[in-house]
């Protein structure tokens, strides 16, 4: 049920909880406690994202489900998480995280245009969503957050599929849920996305409703 990176190749490479120790990348991940934890996922995804976007000379896309599955080969069976779906759950916040921060520095800079582009693939090629620009990656985060003020576990559901390209089956067993309340809960979160993407004129292929 946990096979990784089958469908993707391998490479070379709002809302966030207060953090109050400092990771060490460097450090044994089995002596880290859970805020630092999830910096340690965290900073490993953000030096692979760097990787990942340097090798590529022309048009550069970061691939978030290639990213969070590779780290899962490299580190998710340590002892240190006690299962996939702990792992999984820590890589889907780190990696929405990242590109929230990615876009505000971008924001912040004249132009405010990403320097690349963000896929988050799934197993269906219209399930993928692309974002082209900072403001598209951080209205879908003020989405995500509205989702979240509304429906929690939704917004959970979301993370897993997107950020860390998890199937229906692998996000029922992180949540701990049975496959017909995940398929509820992807078909209300994506129609909520698509409604205040668009009032928002934004695009990013969150259109399709269907389940796996």
């Amino acid at each position: 049920m946990w096979r990784v990176a089958t469908c993707y190749p391998s490479t070379n490479q709002a809302g966030a909880q207060p953090m109050t120790e400092q990771a060490n990348p460097e450090a044994p991940i089995q002596a880290l406690t859970s805020n630092a934890l999830f910096e340690h996922v965290y900073d490993r995804l953000k030096a692979m994202a760097g990787n990942q976007l340097r090798q590529q000379e022309r048009s550069p896309t970061l691939n978030t489900t290639m990213l969070v599955h590779e780290l899962y080969m490299r580190i998710g069976q340590t002892p240190q998480f006690s299962d996939p779906a702990q792992f999984f759950a820590y890589a889907a916040r780190a990696m929405r995280h990242l590109l929230l921060d990615r876009s505000r520095a971008r924001m912040s800079e004249k132009g405010g245009g990403l320097s690349f582009r963000v896929e988050m693939p799934n197993q269906h090629a219209d399930e993928t969503i692309a974002i082209e620009s900072a403001q598209e990656a951080m209205a879908l985060s003020a989405a995500l957050d509205q989702l979240e003020a509304i429906d929690a576990r939704a917004a959970r559901v979301v993370e897993l599929r997107y950020f860390a390209g998890l199937s229906h089956e692998q996000v029922a067993q992180t949540l701990k849920l049975t496959r017909r309340t995940i398929d509820r809960d992807w078909r209300f979160a994506r129609a909520f996305l698509q409604a205040t993407l668009s009032q928002e004129g934004v695009d990013t292929g969150v259109t399709d409703s269907r389940s796996e």
